[in-house]
């Protein structure tokens, strides 16, 4: 039979210390033979760096698509439409903490035919010492109870690292181009009554540098804004609208 098709959208903001060592892992994964998926590309979305990010994810194999408007949604979205027409999106982060190996778990649920979005929990997995900060932790607390008591969905952690069909996220009508799209997506799909699992995965310290949101105190703050604020928009937003309108 046809593997399903899938692709990799990486949203980097200055993340030239990383970005080659993770296309090289991605690359890894996606070309063992046992993959239950065809990997049709790695996309680096430059979410308008001023490093040498796009310089070193080219060199390293990755498609590069520029998207200079800041915002961490935008970004994504950005990479999901320059995939194109593929089965699933996988989406990670650029800074190195997230596991690749672990793609094969979070395609597994999809596959058999179980969910329709997969999450990569870094509670639920193992968090190196110092990769988790508090206000991490306890910003995935409060969004998880916000979204059991809000839309009925259990979840341990609003991580980045997920694979979705892409057909699903095409319906889901994304609006949030800040931080608050990994929490709409899991929204909009609760509300849509869709099938969402989350397996656990292993989460690393950055291989460099400060995470511009955890390691910052007010920018943690407007994080979690964006994130609380996507949840209680989202349970006033439409249903659903085009994915490519956003």
């Amino acid at each position: 039979m046809t593997r399903p098709t899938a692709a990799v959208v990486i949203p980097c903001l200055n993340e030239e210390g990383t970005i080659g060592p993770l296309i090289a892992e991605v690359q890894q994964v996606g070309g063992d033979p046992a993959l239950p998926v065809k990997l049709m590309g790695i996309y680096v979305v430059d979410n308008g760096s001023t490093d040498a990010t796009a310089d070193r994810a080219a060199a390293a194999g990755a498609r590069v698509v520029s998207e200079p408007r800041r915002g961490y949604g935008r970004a994504c979205l950005r990479g999901v439409q320059a995939a194109g027409d593929v089965d699933l999106i996988v989406l990670m982060d650029g800074d190195g903490a997230d596991d690749p190996p672990a793609l094969p778990r979070l395609l597994a649920p999809l596959l058999a035919g179980d969910a329709d979005l997969v999450i990569g929990s870094r509670t639920l997995g193992t968090a190196a010492a110092g990769s988790l900060m508090p206000q991490q932790r306890g910003g995935n607390r409060v969004a998880a109870l916000m979204l059991r008591l809000l839309y009925g969905v259990r979840v341990t952690d609003i991580g980045p690292f997920r694979v979705v069909r892409r057909p699903v996220l095409e319906t889901l009508g994304m609006r949030e181009m800040t931080y608050g799209w990994s929490v709409e997506m899991i929204a909009r799909a609760a509300r849509a009554g869709l099938r969402i699992r989350e397996v656990p995965v292993d989460y690393r310290p950055r291989a460099a540098g400060v995470s511009k949101v955890s390691g910052n105190a007010s920018a943690s703050l407007r994080a979690g804004a964006c994130i609380v604020g996507a949840i209680l928009r989202t349970r006033r937003a439409s249903a659903s609208s085009p994915l490519d309108t956003a």
